[in-house]
């Protein structure tokens, strides 16, 4: 067989840079890291333009008459390895230590119910509030009779001189500086007194 019908010309006597071969290997590389580079700085560009009718399009390909808009450098985001679970224990230990961080959950003035009907109580109210979580140290709960501040003992307190009407009440708990924690809905109700008849 006759090398020479399969070898390109010129010389190649040590394989170096004047070599048939080496010299495409190298045309390759250069092609591959042009292509690559400009690819690269394709990604940073879109084009934006302005239709007929007024609507603008974007894209990633050049067009006739469209502006070239500059993108922005791509956000990197690292991934951390998520932290051990908890035990049940401790988790159930954090839930209640954020509850005590963040205050109450709920406030509710279970008597007198909304739009009740209270008879002959004679000017005494009984209320009573539901407090999730209890009412905390340094705490305490501040009460509205039809508008006006009334002083209020713990979550069961006593009203005094609620005659017959409608009448209007609402709840608050306050911390020691008087920051409001937590406020209830105003509640409405009834007092209706019988009639003695002579």
């Amino acid at each position: 067989m006759n090398r020479a019908a399969f070898w390109p010309p010129g010389p190649c006597p040590k394989r170096g840079l004047n070599c048939y071969a080496s010299r495409m290997e190298l045309r390759a590389l250069c092609l591959f890291f042009c292509l690559f580079a400009a690819a690269a700085a394709t990604a940073q560009e879109a084009y934006r333009w302005v239709d007929e009718d007024g609507v603008v399009h974007y894209s990633d390909r050049p067009r006739e008459g469209a502006e070239i808009v500059q993108l922005p450098s791509p956000n990197v985001a690292t991934l951390r390895r998520a932290p051990s679970q908890p035990s049940a224990s401790s988790a159930d230990e954090d839930e209640t230590d954020d509850e005590a961080a963040t205050g109450y959950t709920s406030i509710e003035i279970v008597s007198p119910k909304a739009e009740e009907t209270l008879w002959n109580i004679e000017g005494v109210l009984n209320v009573s509030v539901a407090l999730q979580p209890g009412l905390q140290p340094g705490h305490q709960v501040r009460a509205y009779f039809d508008g006006e501040m009334q002083p209020a003992s713990g979550t069961s307190f006593q009203l005094q001189e609620v005659w017959r009407g409608v009448h209007n009440i609402q709840v608050e708990v306050v911390d020691a500086t008087g920051k409001v924690m937590i406020r209830s809905r105003p509640s409405r109700f009834y007092v209706q007194q019988n009639t003695v008849a002579f």
